[in-house]
């Protein structure tokens, strides 16, 4: 499902989100598109992957999920097939600490992305959820759920032709 195919992913920078970027890459995209709002993060991916990848069409977008027209501007113009959403503020402490912030970003960028891709009919969207959202004790994990019912709800559109689908991580190796 990645071969040939224009590809997104939100949180691009971030450790999932670069990785994901890593291996599709792998995988022969026709095109390869990078939204991450930290430019420190966007930066580095990009350079890695234009230097290991030198022939792939690789954009980035410096920008947030959060915003919509941002999110519509950039499916359509990049024709987008594939969207993969690893957009999330995921460190417990800091999102406990700043709950609006951390409410907003994680479930508001998935009902915007959700919407958007119904609206402009991408083929495949995946959500990047956590082991956090099971039983959630915390309001990252709270944020988390949230964001799997709202893809559970877009995937039990019946008219809709966007297949939505969603993992769970757990701590991952390395990252941040």
């Amino acid at each position: 499902s990645i071969n040939n195919k224009s590809i997104l992913i939100t949180g691009a920078g971030g450790s999932i989100g670069s990785e994901l970027a890593r291996k599709i890459l792998e995988k022969s995209p026709s095109r390869l598109v990078l939204l991450e709002i930290s430019e420190p993060s966007l930066y580095q991916i990009q350079r890695e992957l234009r230097n290991k990848y030198p022939d792939k069409i690789i954009s980035s977008i410096l920008g947030s999920a959060c915003s919509k027209k941002l999110l519509e501007n950039t499916i359509k113009n990049h024709k987008i097939d594939l969207l993969f959403h690893a957009a999330a503020y995921k460190h417990v402490p800091l999102v406990e600490q700043n709950p609006i912030a951390g409410l907003k970003n994680n479930i508001f960028s998935t009902l915007n992305i959700c919407e958007v891709t119904q609206n402009l009919k991408v083929e495949k969207v995946v959500l990047i959820s956590s082991d956090k959202a099971v039983r959630p004790t915390n309001l990252m994990g709270v944020s988390k759920r949230i964001s799997e019912l709202i893809f559970q709800a877009y995937s039990n559109n019946l008219i809709n032709n966007t297949c939505y689908s969603m993992v769970r991580f757990g701590n991952v190796l390395g990252s941040s």
